[in-house]
């Protein structure tokens, strides 16, 4: 995909889905030139003040670990962050880039970014991703070990908050991607500026900030930025749907109009979630020291459909150990509903998820307790 200015209209070279076909195969393309009208062909730089309050959550932290691939996000990131953290009590950062060792000019890229670090000041360290890599599910398994390499780094450094340069692009393709895949709220709040992630924090100060804007940042700065060849191509779903944006912003979604609706939903999912951690102790009744939970199915069934599956998703994960059983989404609705038509019909049922099992007795209180062994998924309610 490419864009080409010309007067006050945009011209867009938009790849397009074909007719649909045989859904287990790639999706074919086309591409269809078409005119966006628009105020400017040039996206204005991120200047100094911005930055202060792009960065203001930063200031309280010890230190930052900024991730840097040596794409135009990231640098422009670490840039910004060079002249942020001049001034006195800002938070010492380093940088860290991750070779995945996919690509015959990964590691020359990595020496790049590190004589970039080296030049700005700012001390970096490059990661290895050792070992076989897969044939399938690459782009997911490279970011699952993305994210480990960093965690340890952030770890090394004394618990270092990981710093990200995810753009508004990147939120709006996301939030697009989890629409595809029929998310619940949690999925559709997309990515947040700040979350846990098991043993770090992750921030993303750019989220709001368009990736326009901040190629037009390393261009003003002439600094160098390397073009990954895999984010052209269309075996990847993120870039199938990156193709398709001028297309969607002609109808009115642009990245940022998708980005406020994840940041809406994100509103919304953040109250249902305190409303059900907060429900959950009030609902237990008294088990001793058994690792099991009992709950007042009747009373949860007079709160809303979606905090009745957040509380059940919250017992089932305090059991379990497991988490993210609410993006787990069809199977939790299939077990809660399930639940829910047994009270209705004043019947005792027996379910299974997440390694749990959740019995409601006639009583209309629910017992969740951990599954044997060999009993995992979800069956049918038994009487």
């Amino acid at each position: 995909m490419r864009h080409l200015c010309q007067g006050r209209s945009r011209l867009s070279v938009r790849a397009e889905f074909c007719a649909a076909g045989d859904r287990t195969r790639a999706p074919a393309f086309r591409l269809r030139l078409s005119a966006v009208p628009q105020t400017s062909c040039d996206p204005t730089p991120v200047g100094g003040r911005e930055a202060v309050e792009l960065f203001s959550g930063l200031g309280v932290e010890a230190r930052l670990l900024v991730a840097i691939s040596g794409g135009p996000d990231s640098v422009a990131l670490l840039a910004l962050l060079v002249d942020w953290a001049r001034e006195p009590g800002r938070p010492a950062f380093h940088a860290a880039t991750v070779d995945h060792g996919l690509r015959a000019a990964s590691a020359a890229e990595a020496e790049q970014v590190a004589a970039l670090c080296a030049r700005l000041g700012v001390p970096h360290r490059t990661l290895l991703w050792d070992g076989a890599k897969p044939a399938t599910g690459v782009q997911e398994r490279a970011r699952a070990a993305r994210y480990a390499l960093l965690a340890g780094e952030a770890e090394r450094l004394g618990g270092a908050v990981l710093v990200t340069a995810h753009t508004q692009d990147d939120q709006a393709e996301t939030l697009l991607m989890r629409m595809a895949r029929g998310s619940g709220p949690s999925g559709l709040a997309a990515m947040r500026e700040r979350v846990r992630k098991g043993s770090f924090t992750l921030a993303r100060p750019l989220l709001g900030v368009p990736k326009a804007r901040l190629i037009a940042t390393v261009q003003a700065r002439g600094l160098p930025f390397i073009s990954d060849p895999s984010n052209g191509d269309l075996r990847f779903e993120r870039v199938r749907w990156r193709a398709l944006m001028p297309g969607l912003a002609e109808e009115g979604l642009s990245p940022e109009r998708l980005a406020l609706l994840a940041r809406r939903i994100a509103r919304l999912d953040e109250v249902v979630a305190q409303r059900a951690k907060t429900l959950l102790p009030e609902l237990l009744l008294p088990v001793g020291d058994a690792p099991v939970l009992r709950l007042r199915f009747s009373t949860l069934l007079a709160e809303p459909e979606e905090i009745a599956l957040r509380v059940v998703a919250l017992a089932l994960e305090e059991l379990s150990g497991e988490g993210g059983v609410a993006s787990r989404l069809e199977r939790l609705e299939a077990c809660v509903e399930a639940l829910r038509e047994a009270a209705r019909k004043a019947v005792a049922t027996h379910r299974t998820l997440s390694g749990c099992v959740l019995s409601l007795g006639a009583d209309q209180v629910l017992t969740v307790r951990r599954e044997g062994p060999r009993r995992r998924g979800v069956h049918p309610a038994t009487s």
